[in-house]
């Protein structure tokens, strides 16, 4: 990880509904992620924490706080140069993807759009790089394991050179066997390609396996923030994250009980 912040969110808040009905979807979320380092947001359904990548990729204008992202002040309408730096990667990779579009058509969109030259050996290279490879360049969606569809959402991501890459649950999606193989694959390319990310998931295990740091969430808030070591020396502090670990874990639900009631008490 550099000394250097590529992404600083401070007091981000994000609401839905208005009046009566408003939800605070997230309420006060501050946190930094050095270059090339990737940090978890972890929580339950719900807790806000896709809510989160969601504004800070664009696709939720509704928020207020500061947001910054490679030294640049974030407003909540992006220009088309931010997409070439910022990229995000769906939990579904079946729904993200065109199903009348080819593998090649899906990747050269993006080149096109930013007026990027050498498309074909940029869709060829990109290809190998997730572990496709030439023989799927005109294959449809469809004629894709759920594996090779994430590795395609992956490489569309990947093909526009970002310096960030936004992770939105990216294996829960995919059978368990396939699981590790594409977390295998985003660690090895953030280390070739030195890529700072945002890892959300409920799963611990999968954030253990590929970020440095995370922040666990609960109803929009940040409960704790710890280095990953922490979950394996079990040295976490707050009720809440000593619940999900238990959970994760398989412990008595009991124990899981009892966290909860200490927070809402």
């Amino acid at each position: 990880m550099g000394d250097t912040a590529m992404i600083s969110v401070n007091n981000l808040r994000v609401s839905f509904g208005s009046g009566a009905n408003a939800v605070q979807a997230v309420d006060g979320v501050s946190f930094s992620v050095g270059q090339g380092e990737t940090y978890g947001l972890v929580g339950e359904s719900g807790c806000g924490k896709s809510t989160i990548l969601r504004a800070l990729c664009g696709l939720n204008p509704n928020w207020s706080g500061d947001v910054v992202i490679g030294g640049e002040t974030m407003l909540p309408l992006r220009t088309r140069s931010f997409y070439r730096r910022v990229q995000m990667v769906f939990q579904d990779p079946y729904g993200s993807l065109h199903p009348r579009h080819t593998v090649n058509t899906t990747l050269s969109e993006p080149l096109a759009i930013h007026g990027m030259g050498d498309a074909d050996a940029r869709i060829a290279r990109v290809l190998v790089e997730v572990g496709l490879g030439p023989a799927f360049r005109y294959r449809y969606p469809h004629q894709l394991s759920g594996g090779q569809r994430q590795r395609l959402a992956i490489a569309r991501a990947l093909i526009l050179e970002p310096q960030v890459l936004l992770l939105d649950e990216p294996t829960s999606a995919l059978d368990v066997s396939v699981q590790a193989e594409i977390l295998n694959l985003l660690v090895d390319l953030r280390a070739r390609l030195g890529l700072t990310c945002i890892l959300v998931s409920h799963d611990l295990a999968v954030v253990a396996h590929m970020c440095d740091r995370l922040a666990v969430m609960n109803a929009g808030r940040v409960m704790e923030e710890l280095p990953v070591a922490a979950l394996e020396d079990d040295s976490a502090s707050h009720p809440y994250t000593r619940q999900l670990l238990a959970a994760s874990l398989g412990y008595d639900r009991r124990l899981a009980t009892g966290a909860v009631e200490d927070i809402d008490g």
